[in-house]
């Protein structure tokens, strides 16, 4: 939904008005006249001290805007962020998880921001996995704001007790060392057999997808042959340690698994290192990270990108102030300095050296290039709610058929995204 325009004035009433005015944009008295502008920005995904130092830069450069930067939480936040979308008044910018853009463009509430990214915010070089969700369409609704995305972090001891002096770059690598490790009384991976990010990346990377759109139509793709390639890679590696088929990462936390000191992988983000670490201090500075090995040593494995895109309320009578808010905080500047203050991988590929020396980050950064997101279909929100990948998961790892198991998920997910109704 776009706002109206305003209407022109005729000249003659513009030149009576001007005359008026000691100067444009200027109130009697010297002062610029100021407008403000709103945004909304999750907790926890800037600093304090960030978010003050971006206010008073921010501010200092467009005299004539205050920034006023409202903290929300996620528990309940698409509900609110849909009313907001509907108010009369409300945020300017808002931002939003990379897979929610899809169901606020279906709500009719933001702004099309497909020139200003083309032109002036660098879109060829963003990530893909928060580019590619903040497009519907065929136009770019969300702006890369930051991201994060699993990798694999080791137990460097374990390691070198295998005799593995540096971490594998292709699967089938991997899958060999993870062999070597998974011995004496010490798991290869801890991987839980629900973990259907990660089977995410290994569909991907085979050429298939969790679920397709054409005319229009999403069907889910769970059943093609390249994403069964991928489930047999999971299953592979998944036997190679004790995680559960029939429970996911968190189920028990696989950081608290992991800390036990017997497990020589896991498949996480690296900020799960600190939990590692708080459980068992003597892990401290034995813990590793590399990007997930991809089919050849050339690129990284695909990952699952969370994050954030940043989006423009369609009703916001300033899309100027809203614009120049996300182009700043896109811009290198404000993205090398959330990416290093944040632990996140900036939104560009071309920004990744700004975090190369930190070990973890780097890993993500690899990765990210590489990375995906969930279908911009705006129901995926109900696959996710009763997840019928798990349940594939579970059952193929328990010995059922791949082929038969993946039909019957695709046509859940089918079900899940058809919005035509019975």
């Amino acid at each position: 939904m776009r706002p109206l325009r305003h209407a022109v004035a005729p000249l003659s009433l513009v030149l009576a008005v001007t005359a008026l005015l000691p100067g444009c944009g200027v109130l009697p008295g010297g002062a610029q006249e100021k407008r403000t502008v709103t945004v909304w920005l999750m907790k926890d995904s800037a600093s304090a001290g960030f978010i003050k130092r971006f206010t008073a830069d921010f501010e200092e450069r467009h005299a004539d805007i205050d920034l006023e930067i409202r903290i929300q939480e996620w528990t309940g936040i698409g509900d609110k962020v849909k009313a907001a979308l509907k108010a009369e008044d409300g945020p300017d910018v808002i931002e939003v998880g990379n897979t929610q853009v899809a169901q606020y463009v279906d709500e009719g509430g933001l702004y099309d921001l497909t020139l200003e990214s083309a032109r002036d915010l660098g879109m060829k070089d963003w990530l893909p996995g928060l580019a590619e969700p903040g497009r519907y369409n065929g136009s770019q609704y969300g702006v890369p704001w930051y991201a994060a995305n699993r990798v694999v972090i080791y137990n460097k001891d374990l390691f070198a007790r295998a005799g593995i002096k540096e971490p594998p770059k292709t699967r089938e690598q991997w899958l060999a060392d993870t062999e070597r490790l998974n011995s004496g009384g010490n798991q290869g991976i801890y991987l839980a057999g629900q973990d259907w990010y990660t089977l995410s990346g290994f569909i991907w990377d085979e050429g298939g997808d969790l679920a397709e759109e054409s005319n229009g139509v999403w069907k889910g793709g769970l059943h093609s042959p390249a994403a069964l390639r991928g489930m047999e890679f999971y299953r592979r590696l998944q036997a190679l340690g004790s995680g559960p088929r029939d429970a996911d990462e968190e189920h028990p936390p696989q950081a608290g698994v992991f800390a036990g000191g017997d497990v020589a992988q896991i498949v996480a983000v690296p900020g799960t290192a600190r939990a590692i670490e708080a459980k068992n201090p003597e892990l401290k500075g034995k813990l590793g990270y590399f990007p997930i090995p991809g089919k050849t040593a050339a690129k990284p494995g695909a990952v699952f990108t969370g994050g954030s895109d940043l989006v423009v309320r369609g009703r916001t009578d300033d899309r100027k102030g809203a614009v120049a808010v996300i182009e700043a905080l896109a811009g290198r500047k404000w993205q090398t300095e959330l990416a290093r203050t944040m632990n996140y991988v900036p939104n560009k590929t071309t920004l990744a050296s700004v975090v190369s020396g930190e070990e973890g980050v780097a890993a993500m950064a690899a990765g990210a290039a590489r990375g995906r997101a969930t279908p911009a279909s705006p129901e995926w929100a109900a696959v996710e709610a009763d997840n019928p990948i798990k349940a594939y998961m579970s059952k193929v790892l328990g010995g059922g058929d791949p082929a038969a198991e993946a039909r019957k998920a695709s046509r859940r997910i089918t079900a899940e995204l058809d919005v035509s109704g019975p």
